[in-house]
């Protein structure tokens, strides 16, 4: 009669861990969308590069007060137990890959960037399987392929258009951001096991907050009231969708994760259109639910693990 008990408590465990660390991938691409669309106001008065550092310090303001009182325990641990140098590395793919994303939205229509993005999945899921050894399945493969079709999809019918005077290096831009955002990615799942959502978005923001000033002193230009107040409102949602996506990789693996983070391109096409009135074609909504039917099957495959234990 007590044969039964294991089952009826590990695998609803198993499968409530992946039911909620979908909840907050899809939370932070939701918070994320609405973010660019922040960055593309923002980087109408201000230079990239100058909204980058303002997007750190107002993180830093927002995570601090936790880490001086909480947190201050942890962050004793981690910098007494010889992990900084991950942070630091980090910190520095990091950077690169807000300036060349800052960049990229600032000059290409926020949905098309939103596709272009989708490229980061493909280098997380090599780097996931070389670096982490984690086991990327074949269908896991084939969804994020299938992705990433979708995303050639949205970008066949603006192919045309996207080559104009800045586009090309905007685009190189983008492809450099998800280069560096997988990288970013696949240290902050290893740091997320060990020390802590918080712990790890505020140590971000406090080495890349004085980094980023450097190559802001270039392009300075002091922001009105006005915008000081949607910066400090772009630091907020950006921190809560880093603090989301964190909590979803430490819930689970990041090659798992990646394929729900293409709802950021729906989220992004409406937030795009009622905000700047820039619109998608038949053949960008065509990609769109390609992209979407991927994380769908993804979805219901990890449920069916999960359900089973395995």
């Amino acid at each position: 009669m007590s044969a039964p008990a294991p089952s009826l408590t590990i695998l609803p465990s198993t499968s409530s861990r992946m039911v909620e660390a979908v909840f907050w991938m899809l939370g932070s691409a939701l918070v994320f969308a609405a973010g660019n669309a922040a960055i593309r106001h923002v980087t109408l008065e201000l230079h990239p590069f100058q909204v980058v550092f303002f997007r750190n310090l107002f993180s830093l303001m927002i995570m601090l007060p936790w880490a001086l009182t909480s947190g201050a325990a942890t962050f004793r641990a981690v910098a007494s137990g010889g992990r900084m140098g991950l942070y630091v590395s980090r910190s520095l793919t990091s950077l690169v890959a807000m300036m060349a994303w800052f960049y990229g939205v600032a000059h290409i229509p926020l949905a098309t960037a939103t596709a272009v993005s989708f490229a980061t999945p493909l280098f997380v899921a090599i780097g996931a399987a070389l670096f982490l050894g984690e086991s990327v399945r074949m269908r896991r493969w084939g969804a994020i392929g299938v992705g990433f079709a979708g995303v050639l999809i949205v970008l066949r019918p603006s192919g045309g258009d996207a080559i104009g005077e800045g586009a090309l290096l905007a685009l190189s831009m983008l492809l450099l951001h998800c280069m560096t955002a997988a990288a970013t990615i696949l240290q902050m799942r290893t740091q997320a096991r060990t020390d802590g959502t918080a712990v790890v978005v505020t140590y971000l923001s406090l080495f890349v907050t004085p980094m980023a000033l450097v190559p802001a002193l270039f392009v300075w230009v002091w922001p009105s009231w006005t915008m000081l107040g949607w910066l400090a409102a772009l630091g907020a949602l950006l921190t809560l969708g880093q603090l989301a996506m964190t909590r979803a990789m430490a819930l689970a693996e990041a090659s798992t994760m990646m394929p729900y983070d293409y709802a950021r391109l729906p989220f992004s096409a409406v937030i795009a259109w009622l905000a700047f009135g820039e619109t998608m074609d038949a053949w960008g909504w065509a990609g769109a639910t390609v992209i979407a039917g991927s994380a769908v099957y993804t979805m219901h495959r990890d449920a069916t693990q999960g359900r089973r234990g395995t």
